[in-house]
């Protein structure tokens, strides 16, 4: 059997957060969020799960998590053109790739809810 970790991140708003990850290529999974205040986003394996927190200040970065992918840099590419939006009231934003003294190619994504995704890849 497989086993991963699916991180569970606060969202203020589920409705803003699906269309947030829905534009980045993730689809919804399991119920409609108002059913259960929760939200589950998936592309390809990686699997998101955001409860609903309507409280969360999103300039505290509410939650975090660390996602390997094959290569970070097509992604950061591939998420730059589709333009996440970068916004000074919520601090949301997609940062430029930079390498790690432990040999990853990283760049951070934070949501409009102030979750931090940091996505990496082993540099070669």
């Amino acid at each position: 059997m497989d086993e991963y970790a699916v991180p569970i991140l606060p969202s203020r708003d589920l409705a803003e957060t699906l269309d947030f990850y829905v534009h980045l290529g993730f689809e919804p999974r399991g119920a409609a969020p108002e059913r259960y205040d929760y939200l589950i986003m998936a592309r390809g394996t990686v699997e998101l799960h955001f409860w609903h927190h309507p409280d969360v200040d999103p300039l505290s970065t509410a939650g975090s998590c660390y996602v390997q992918v094959r290569d970070a840099e097509d992604l950061h590419r591939e998420w730059a053109q589709l333009g996440v939006p970068h916004d000074e009231a919520t601090g949301s934003r997609l940062e430029p790739p930079t390498d790690t003294d432990y040999r990853m190619r990283e760049f951070a994504l934070i949501d409009r809810s102030g979750n931090l995704l940091r996505i990496g890849s082993p540099r070669s």
